[in-house]
């Protein structure tokens, strides 16, 4: 009797916990900001819960963070959820591993280097001001869809220049806005239901990843048959490993695609958040203009100018500190070690939220305020170097961080220096956690105010 109730006995478990995972699961996905801030008040630096018949372990300490992305790099890898990305990402930075994250990441860092980025900043102040020269004084908009927009004619000029249209772009938008549907905790995404199932969201996905993708493989192919050029795309195309062997034209499809949903969609959030805050704090305001007009006076800014802004880098890191763009970021356990007395056993998915650790008053006094001097030379000190993370630590830190810090702080300042953005009455900022941290419903409706100074 014994030998048969063992196993009907460990099947009732497992459905026990697979009942109790799927009830935190609702919990987690009615309002994932405010479980994973109630969770680390309750649980401290160390949080475990069952969801979906896994196990995850919430970390919050810095020194932890330090532990896991750096010292234990080679033990942990990409959490579960890259089944989903690579969806739509296949095999690019983002959601590869091994020796082909290793191959991949050695190539795109060609693209990367300081004088590489420092040259594309002409290309991100031509364009701003194109974009910028369609608003007039008075102009109602939606603030995210335009940043967005923005964002995604940059990114796309400087990765395919002339080899894409202005519809294309749009049509690029709204295929990202496609996907941020689809990973936004869809039924589709979280059980994973195989593509050719015809359900809505299936069937959207399909058709907005197959315009992209004949975009892509036709710029690749007319830029394979014309003369070699020295831009961001004709770096991919050259770049080479240590064998000789160039990136195929699917490997350049999967870091197109990374680029244009990671590097266009953080720098659009961190656009938008950053002119909200503004709007609700005349007071920085008027501190970040003054040190524009002292700098820049009439003129465009440039690479040169950047570090002669110390206080927009500061507004900038404060703005991506309360509303990080990339809010959490996962790994999956691949040998076991231990973190603050607890083993994280092999299987186990660690979870790391910004929004988390850029909220814990420990490390931010006040972390609810708006406080740009946190990130000036005497206060930044005080903060542990993992206690802010906007992209990520370790090996798999962002590879494009300076460069969209740099189109960041260069769209910033030509769109400060020409309007005021005021908030229209009964706006409110709400949050739908997808891949990144994006606005909720409607967004932010603003009103752009020219500025006299811009008129003349």
């Amino acid at each position: 009797m014994n030998a048969l109730l063992t196993p009907l006995r460990e099947v009732a478990s497992q459905a026990t916990a697979r009942v109790r995972g799927f009830g935190t699961f609702t919990n987690f996905a009615a309002d994932q900001l405010d479980f994973l801030q109630r969770l680390a008040a309750s649980s401290g630096d160390v949080a475990r819960f069952e969801m979906l018949a896994r196990s995850f372990v919430l970390v919050r300490h810095p020194d932890d963070v330090e532990l896991i992305l750096v010292k234990h790099a080679k033990c942990v890898g990409r959490d579960e959820y890259v089944r989903v990305l690579k969806r739509a990402l296949g095999l690019g930075l983002l959601t590869s591993e091994g020796d082909l994250w290793k191959r991949q990441r050695h190539l795109m860092a060609q693209a990367f280097v300081p004088k590489r980025i420092a040259s594309y900043a002409e290309v991100m102040v031509q364009v701003g001001e194109a974009s910028l020269a369609r608003f007039r004084d008075g102009d109602e908009v939606e603030l995210h869809r335009e940043t967005s927009r923005l964002a995604a004619e940059v990114v796309s000029e400087v990765l395919f220049g002339a080899g894409i249209t202005p519809d294309e772009i749009a049509m690029v938008g709204e295929s990202l806005e496609v996907l941020n549907d689809f990973f936004a905790n869809s039924p589709e995404s979280i059980l994973s239901i195989p593509k050719w199932v015809p359900t809505p969201r299936n069937v959207r996905m399909n058709r907005a990843m197959a315009r992209v993708d004949e975009l892509i493989f036709r710029i690749v192919r007319e830029r394979r048959a014309a003369v070699p050029r020295e831009d961001f795309l004709g770096t991919l195309l050259a770049a080479q490993d240590d064998a000789g062997v160039r990136m195929s034209d699917a490997q350049l499809r999967d870091e197109a695609v990374t680029l244009f949903l990671a590097g266009h969609e953080t720098t659009a959030l961190a656009l938008a958040y950053t002119l909200h805050l503004l709007a609700r704090h005349p007071e920085v305001e008027r501190l970040l203009l003054a040190e524009l007009e002292a700098v820049l006076g009439p003129r465009a800014p440039t690479v040169a100018d950047v570090k002669a802004l110390p206080y927009l880098e500061c507004v900038l890191k404060e703005s991506m500190r309360l509303f990080p763009p990339a809010w959490t970021m996962g790994r999956e356990v691949l040998e076991p070690f231990e973190v603050r007395g607890h083993t994280l056993r092999k299987g186990e998915q660690i979870l790391i939220s910004q929004w988390v650790m850029h909220h814990d008053e420990r490390w931010f006094p006040d972390p609810e305020a708006f406080d740009p001097e946190r990130f000036s030379p005497a206060r930044a000190k005080s903060i542990p170097k993992y206690a802010y993370l906007p992209f990520g630590a370790g090996p798999r830190v962002c590879i494009g961080s300076h460069f969209a810090m740099l189109e960041a702080t260069l769209l910033l300042a030509l769109i400060v220096r020409r309007f005021h953005v005021e908030l229209l009455p009964g706006q409110r900022l709400d949050f739908a956690p997808s891949v990144t941290l994006r606005p909720k419903g409607q967004g932010l409706r603003v009103r752009l105010r020219e500025r006299q100074t811009a008129r003349g």
